[in-house]
């Protein structure tokens, strides 16, 4: 999905943690939020990662079995990859 100056969607992916972290400038920012309320797969994107976000955080890091962190890392850049 894209029109003129707005993102993609493979886009949005790749800044969603800066979004999420407030490091995007305005303008990427405005771009950014501009998508979400084009793109209902892109909104569900970025609501899946709050909830993620707000269940990781629930966990800290030291109750991880080192096995379960390195699963869990696999998998994310085996997910990350893949796109």
């Amino acid at each position: 999905m894209t029109d003129g100056h707005d993102l993609t969607c493979q886009e949005l992916v790749e800044l969603v943690t800066d979004y999420l972290e407030d490091r995007l400038d305005p303008i990427r920012r405005a771009q950014f939020e501009a998508h979400i309320e084009i793109c209902p797969g892109c909104d569900a994107y970025l609501e899946q990662m709050r909830a993620t976000l707000r269940a990781a955080g629930r966990l800290p890091e030291e109750q991880l079995s080192p096995q379960a962190r390195d699963a869990l890392l696999s998998a994310f850049r085996d997910w990350h990859s893949a796109r």
